[in-house]
């Protein structure tokens, strides 16, 4: 089977090309291709894949680490975005692509025919309790004290296609992430588990963040994380509507527009190609 590797400010994903590659029960084999150890090595694995629909041009399919399916991913769709314009599967630099969160319409900014950067529109940030989900009878969940596990935390939630806790704290990278992040993201209060953000301010127009994902743990980048702390810092007006995220992997640039859409901006990059048997 052949296989990419590719990286998106270090949240690495091993894509697969469909056009070319078999049909399989990739579900099954992405936790073992994803194993640092005894496979490939990855944060998830992406199936590139026609269309449902002829008004779209791809379908994306993600695979988590632990061999659950993601809604979506924003780091993951830029190196979509990339490999696809790149290998000229298509000669627009605005496309469609199907995802489990709707459809995703990346725009490529190409140098000399690289592509530099993605700029990916990521939809409409929702709120209500029910579409992201989040069991607590409330409108919205704003900068809300909340017990989860053995503590209380004050915490933003909402979905960027995929279910955000996004939570702020005053030294980030001194936080017990990998402490306090799986007993957040597996608490019942969040039925379909959640991705867990955790934000320092550093002013209005820059963030740091530190994220520990649904289905994959601690990761260098999130794309949709990115997003939602974006949107959590504006509803609490802690910085303005366009901000610079600094994540472990690198920066992204994150803009809620005035038509509620929220635009992320950032690279993708190539690591190897290579073969696994199947």
């Amino acid at each position: 089977m052949n296989f990419i590797k590719m990286h998106g400010l270090g949240n690495d994903f091993i894509l697969v090309n469909l056009f070319t590659e078999p049909e399989i029960d990739y579900q099954n084999l992405a936790k073992d291709w994803c194993h640092r150890q005894l496979g490939i090595g990855a944060d998830g694995l992406v199936l590139i894949q026609p269309p449902e629909k002829k008004e779209n041009h791809f379908k994306m399919t993600i695979y988590n680490s632990d061999g659950s399916e993601a809604d979506m991913c924003g780091n993951a769709i830029r190196c979509f975005a990339k490999y696809v314009y790149e290998k000229k599967m298509v000669d627009l630099e605005e496309f469609r692509i199907e995802t489990r969160a709707g459809v995703m319409v990346p725009k490529v900014n190409v140098v000399e025919g690289k592509v530099v950067s993605v700029q990916v529109d990521m939809g409409k940030p929702r709120f209500k309790p029910d579409e992201i989900p989040i069991n607590l009878p409330t409108q919205e969940v704003i900068d809300k004290k909340v017990r989860v596990g053995d503590g209380y935390y004050r915490i933003n939630a909402l979905s960027m296609g995929n279910p955000h806790c996004v939570i702020f704290v005053d030294d980030v990278d001194h936080y017990p992430v990998e402490k306090v992040g799986p007993i957040i993201e597996c608490d019942p209060i969040f039925p379909a588990r959640v991705n867990v953000e955790f934000v320092e301010v550093l002013n209005r127009k820059e963030i740091k963040m530190r994220v520990w994902e649904r289905g994959a743990g601690l990761t260098l980048a999130c794309g949709t994380g990115a997003c939602a702390s974006v949107v959590a810092c504006v509803k609490n007006d802690l910085t303005v509507p366009e901000v610079t995220v600094h994540l472990p992997g690198g920066d992204l640039f994150i803009k809620w527009a005035k038509d509620d859409h929220v635009y992320m901006t950032g690279p993708a990059t190539y690591v190897y190609t290579g073969q696994i048997n199947i």
